[in-house]
């Protein structure tokens, strides 16, 4: 393989979720080893590293989610950072020099202050945990190299992407390009359980490699809505737009507050088992302020200040999807050299280097009565929030969050898992998935 040639490299992100963060087990890969020592001298002492990691992927979610809205205009807005920080990851294994610092920083990791092995054992830890067996909620995560037949991987690189991110590896055909993608294709598929399909739409004719990362989840409500109580009503797409929809609605008691400095109310609900959805409804007229301001201190308030309360809520069966062009939003977040013929990607193979090409984005995401999917990309409105009953009508803006530690933990041990905005249908889905693309 000629290294004057720039061969093509794929990076591939796949289904937006919602993502939990506890304590995993032991610590693999030559990438690790520089944190093994101390982590045997402080383990009584020393938080988790995935819960270390998790101030910075929330950070992170928050950066991108301003960078995709600024780009997006009062478009839908459906994304999952913690996919993408995956995939990115993994690709800092194989990256040197400025490329890789630029990759970390882009992160939200500063190198000066915690440990690189310490970044990759938090991301360890947190893919353990995803894929435990549980009987009340379907959280999987999966990572596959796709290998040209002509290609070798360094062993350290693909020994570290195994370890650390139980990674799959796979020898393909990239010169059979329509082959090529039927083969990735069909990895994400049967990873996601059908509900991601197509999403490689083509493939560069010099590819020779390509990572795939996927997250999977799929749970129910703890108190559903019931089928009954739905109706059609009026849903406010925007300032000038409204539409009718089915509306779902439920009375209850619900975890709520209200942030003046936001001007926006907050909502959680919970899933059967150990996870929480998290919703923030902005005022009229306030969305774009709630954007600019909402970061990781001021959702640590809201969950820290939130109150039970008898509440209506109201949420509507739509369908939120979202297709970006995730190198645009990755420069404007500093990550700039791995997209340039002066890319260090030295640390995956030795033969021909590698540059990131293409960074795309597909995802959807919808609700329903007894939810197939219930990351529901939806957000609240309120009325009457001072009589005992509130009700509550979904808007605008969505965040959710998970927790696998319960509101007795810090906040730093919530990972965002995804951001949405808006709605221009009322058409259900029920699947989502943001992607990546190299060369």
């Amino acid at each position: 393989m000629p290294s004057s040639i720039t061969w093509g490299l794929l990076l591939l992100a796949g289904l937006c979720c919602l993502v939990p963060c506890s304590l995993a087990e032991g610590l693999q890969g030559a990438a690790v080893q520089e944190t093994v020592a101390s982590q045997h001298d402080h383990e009584h002492h020393e938080a988790p590293a995935c819960h270390k990691i998790a101030p910075n992927l929330a950070d992170f979610a928050f950066s991108m989610y301003r960078q995709v809205a600024h780009e997006s205009n009062h478009t839908n807005i459906f994304f999952s950072p913690v996919s993408i920080a995956t995939a990115l990851a993994m690709l800092s294994l194989g990256s040197k020099g400025d490329t890789h610092t630029q990759i970390l920083e882009g992160l939200g990791f500063n190198l000066t202050e915690r440990a690189e092995g310490e970044v990759h054992e938090g991301f360890q830890q947190l893919l353990h945990t995803l894929n435990r067996p549980d009987s009340q909620l379907q959280l999987t995560t999966g990572s596959g190299l796709f290998i040209n037949e002509s290609m070798k991987l360094l062993s350290k690189f693909l020994e570290d992407v195994k370890n650390l991110y139980h990674s799959e590896a796979f020898s393909i055909n990239f010169g059979d390009s329509q082959e090529a993608k039927k083969r990735i294709n069909d990895y994400v598929e049967k990873g996601t359980q059908g509900k991601i399909v197509d999403l490689v739409q083509d493939l560069d004719k010099d590819t020779v490699f390509a990572l795939v990362n996927y997250i999977f989840f799929k749970g129910k409500w703890e108190k559903p809505f019931e089928p009954e109580h739905t109706t059609e009503e009026d849903f406010h797409v925007d300032e000038d737009t409204t539409v009718r929809v089915p509306m779902m609605s439920r009375l209850g008691m619900f975890d709520v507050h209200y942030c003046d400095m936001l001007s926006s109310w907050s909502l959680l609900m919970d899933y059967v088992g150990n996870a929480t959805a998290f919703f923030v409804l902005p005022d009229q007229g306030k969305m774009q302020r709630l954007e600019e301001m909402l970061n990781r201190d001021i959702l640590a308030k809201a969950l820290e200040k939130r109150h039970s309360r008898s509440a209506n809520l109201h949420l509507p069966k739509l369908s939120i999807s979202g297709t970006y062009d995730l190198q645009t939003v990755l420069r404007k977040m500093g990550i700039t050299k791995v997209f340039s013929n002066e890319a260090d990607l030295s640390g995956i193979t030795e033969q021909g280097p590698l540059k990131l090409s293409k960074a795309d984005g597909k995802v959807k995401a919808g609700s329903c009565a007894k939810p197939r999917s219930p990351s529901a990309p939806l957000t609240l409105t309120s009325s009457g929030s001072t009589s005992p009953q509130s009700r509550y009508r979904l808007k605008g803006l969505l965040w959710n969050l998970v927790r696998a530690l319960g509101f007795s933990q810090r906040f730093e041990e919530v990972l965002l898992a995804f951001s949405a905005r808006g709605s221009e249908t009322p058409d259900l889905l029920d699947h989502a998935g943001p992607s990546l693309a190299m060369k």
